[in-house]
């Protein structure tokens, strides 16, 4: 074994290929991060929870990029997606019946009470109607 190699140094192909992507991975802002929260949520609309689709890893790698971002910006109580449903209700003084676009409250209260999962729609709608990032609610 060689220790006495030279580093690794980046070809060209892979720093025009970064050079591409960078935009996706850097946020330093406000607006950069709208910008990765759209492009999550049209990841969102293509990929939704398939691990098989070709994106998925983008996907997941986006939302790990913005949950960082969150965590020093826009810090939040850790929870799971009815957690955090229970902590965005209280925050804005609703009630299950307050969420019909998620279906009953009934519904909304099994969600509350962990016995049914958020869907994707459901997190893209919570997303909107609460101005954070879907991956608030994974």
């Amino acid at each position: 074994m060689n220790l006495n190699r030279q580093p690794h140094r980046m070809t060209p192909t892979l720093q025009a290929h970064w050079q591409a992507l960078r935009a996706w991975f850097i946020i330093s802002n406000e607006a950069q991060y709208d910008l990765a929260i759209e492009r999550l949520n049209r990841l969102l609309d293509e990929v939704g929870t398939n691990e098989q689709h070709p994106l998925y890893e983008l996907l997941d790698t986006l939302g790990t990029v913005i949950h960082a971002y969150e965590e020093k910006h826009h810090p939040l109580p850790e929870g799971r997606g009815g957690e955090m449903l229970q902590f965005f209700l209280e925050q804005h003084g609703l009630t299950s019946a307050d969420l019909p676009e998620l279906g009953s409250s009934e519904r909304v209260t099994d969600v509350l009470n962990g016995k049914e999962e958020l869907t994707v729609p459901d997190i893209r709608t919570l997303s909107k109607r609460f101005q954070v990032s879907p991956a608030v609610f994974l």
